[in-house]
């Protein structure tokens, strides 16, 4: 019960304002005139005003409300170390027990954590504050308990938070904690192939004084050990890293641990280069002219990328006549520079329709064998002339190639297919308008020569008509050789009976013959987005194993990979932790990081009270270390009052209630006020008459 005076005035305020300004102005002038019953006449004047004033006597009936606190328990992943999170949960439950006790007091529990690996907020521990207090009015807030390693992220730069309670922290962790820790200053995101690209990368020992004074660092690039570096403790340092293929190349880092650890989760990083071919030189070497030879021509100059040396051999090296040099219409290959002492700078060699017929000594065939076992790329596109007592198959380049000539010319009009085999190829797979594995024909042009041919190595990953061999692709050695058994793509690029795919086929061939990463048979990727790894597995074989993801963090998680098209499974994983992802099937393996190269959750993983002392001391609260006293003690305290102490935490009480129910009575009734306002003018009459 609550008892209150206030006015419910008859006329209104202005008015009832004026009234009282002249009365007292009247009062003050017969003071001033010493009139006789000057104090009667200020009597009448006041009970005049009180009585228009109308006061009331509210009673009200108060309930109490009880005060909000907050407990927020960091979940985040400098938690996840050392028993951190257990610890946590512990101290909170405990905490829960003790305030749940006060019956005037509510209590509410909220957590930090990651939720989307992609972001790089880190700790965002007074966000979550504000969003478990941001319905309560701020006269019910009793204050915030946090429950921290201390690596906080989102901190107040002016040392005042936004909530004017009280907020104290636990911390949780060990005093003078160490940990080494590996970061990439900065990083090449594109190099040439061939080239080097320069990382820079510091290693730290967090902690300790006159540690180590220097680091070894290992390093992989595309899964496969590169050695170790020898790097400086506390220093920026350059590495260099070969660029071997275009595309992505994934590089793994990896400091080996140091004096002590808190975590190794911070001691890598991943980092990706892309390669990007300076030019494509490509060798085109023509034998008799045909249709197809400008088609061929033409698509590679069109290739800005692409350095092209075509020829058109004719004239054997040994012949000599009598005719003028000015009047010769062809002129001599230069066959030793080409083929003996620049054969190695081509990437790509083309023979189109070539016949051996003595222009090329066997020789140079021998060093085209070893440029492809050494892992240069050979491509042959054939014409009737590969079935003839000249065939380049009968020379030493028949020990690379994967189809053995037969005498079969078949001149029939035919679609050519995708092998079941070459739906699941690279370089075949998902061509556009291409027959389907459920039977539907392909939409491709006609083609109508097609040379017979036994696949005596490889993959036959297109046919012809009676399923005889198109295109047959093989490795040999660490090379690459393809062969193409008619010369009548050209028909495609002429856009005869509605062409075909001959720009995107051979594009892709030729990535192929290159090692390019996405055109690999087997191949293992991941790649993190939204909060999740997506899985992506390409392979000839019938079934694939499942795929083993090792999280920053070393927890591992097996996942079983579906099949969502020939030579493609796919799966999906929680990526709930910042940093390094490893994944394997067994044989090979793929890394990918979420995050940024230096995320902030991992930055710097020991335990401190230093981010959190300012903040918390301008509400007037603190930092208590469980491992120092255990759980301090709680104590309520008023608003405005210092709420942290020696092994104690305060909360502030706000005797905050809601009003239930209101009655109100006259002070002065009606005829009360007229009995007393006639009475005391009769008084002021009679002082005045004496």
């Amino acid at each position: 019960m609550n008892l209150t005076i206030s006015f419910a005035p008859y006329i209104p305020i202005w008015l009832l304002w004026t009234a009282g300004i002249i009365a007292a102005a009247l009062v003050i002038y017969a003071f001033a005139r010493r009139a006789r019953g000057a104090w009667a006449r200020a009597l009448a004047f006041a009970v005049l005003i009180l009585a228009l004033a109308h006061p009331l006597i509210v009673h009200e009936t108060r309930e109490p409300l009880p005060d909000v606190a907050a407990i927020i328990v960091d979940h985040t992943q400098s938690m996840n170390i050392r028993g951190r999170r257990a610890e946590a949960d512990a101290a909170a439950a405990e905490l829960k027990k003790q305030l749940s006790a006060d019956k005037s007091l509510e209590v509410r529990e909220a957590f930090v954590d990651t939720r989307n690996a992609s972001d790089d907020t880190g700790t965002q521990l007074f966000s979550a504050i504000g969003n478990a207090l941001s319905d309560v009015p701020p006269d019910r807030i009793a204050g915030a308990i946090a429950i921290t390693d201390g690596e906080v992220h989102d901190a107040p730069t002016n040392g005042k938070p936004a909530l004017s309670a009280p907020i104290n922290a636990l911390i949780v962790g060990k005093h003078n904690e160490r940990d080494r820790k590996l970061t990439v200053v900065s990083a090449t995101r594109y190099a040439i192939v061939g080239q080097q690209a320069d990382i820079s990368l510091r290693v730290d020992d967090y902690g300790g004084e006159g540690g180590a004074q220097s680091a070894e660092v290992n390093v992989h690039i595309d899964g496969v050990d590169r050695g170790t570096q020898v790097v400086p403790v506390g220093k920026d340092t350059d590495i260099k890293i070969p660029v071997a293929h275009a595309g992505e190349n994934v590089v793994e880092l990896e400091a080996k641990p140091g004096p002590a650890e808190l975590t190794l989760q911070n001691n890598r990083a991943v980092v990706s280069v892309n390669g990007v071919r300076d030019r494509l030189r490509v060798l085109l070497v023509s034998g008799e002219p045909h249709a197809g030879e400008r088609v061929w021509r033409s698509m590679l100059k069109a290739d800005p990328s692409v350095d092209l040396v075509h020829f058109t051999i004719l004239r054997p090296p040994d012949k000599q006549d009598a005719t003028p040099i000015d009047e010769l219409s062809l002129i001599a290959f230069p066959y030793e520079d080409l083929f003996l002492r620049k054969l190695g700078t081509f990437d790509l060699i083309i023979f189109d329709r070539y016949s051996e017929r003595g222009i090329l000594p066997l020789g140079y065939y021998d060093n085209i064998v070893n440029y492809v076992q050494n892992g240069g790329a050979l491509l042959v596109s054939s014409g009737p002339e590969f079935t003839t007592m000249q065939s380049i198959y009968r020379t030493p380049l028949a020990s690379v190639l994967p189809a053995r000539p037969t005498n079969d010319i078949i001149t029939q009009p035919f679609k050519p297919a995708v092998t079941p085999t070459g739906f699941a190829h690279p370089v075949t797979s998902d061509l556009p308008g291409a027959n389907t594995p459920d039977n539907k024909p392909a939409t491709w042009g006609k083609w109508f020569r097609l040379i017979g041919a036994n696949v005596v190595a490889g993959e036959t990953v297109m046919s012809g008509p009676g399923n005889k061999p198109l295109l047959v692709l093989d490795q040999v050695g660490k090379g690459r050789v393809a062969e193409l058994l008619s010369d009548h793509i050209w028909l495609w690029a002429r856009g005869y009976d509605g062409g075909g795919p001959d720009a995107e086929l051979l594009r892709r061939l030729a990535h192929w013959l290159m090692k390019e990463p996405e055109l690999e048979e087997e191949r293992l990727t991941a790649s993190v987005s939204g909060g999740d790894i997506a899985i992506e597995r390409h392979s000839m074989k019938a079934e694939v194993a499942p795929v083993t993801v090792t999280y920053p963090s070393g927890k591992k998680t097996e996942v079983t990979l579906n099949k969502v098209s020939p030579g493609e499974w796919r799966g999906t994983a929680k990526a709930d932790e910042l940093g390094l992802y490893r994944l394997t099937d067994g044989t090979l393996t793929a890394v990918t990081a979420a995050g940024p190269l230096n995320p902030k959750e991992v930055a710097d993983m020991r335990a401190t009270d230093a981010i959190l002392k300012a903040p918390l001391a301008a509400t007037r609260g603190g930092t208590h270390w469980l491992a120092d006293s255990g759980i301090p003690s709680i104590r309520r305290v008023s608003r405005g009052a210092i709420a942290s102490g020696d092994g104690w935490m305060g909360l502030v009480s706000n005797d905050a209630y809601r009003v239930t129910s209101v009655e109100q009575m006259p002070l002065l009734p009606a005829w009360l006020a007229f009995l007393i306002l006639i009475g005391t003018l009769i008084f002021a009459w009679r002082q005045e008459g004496k």
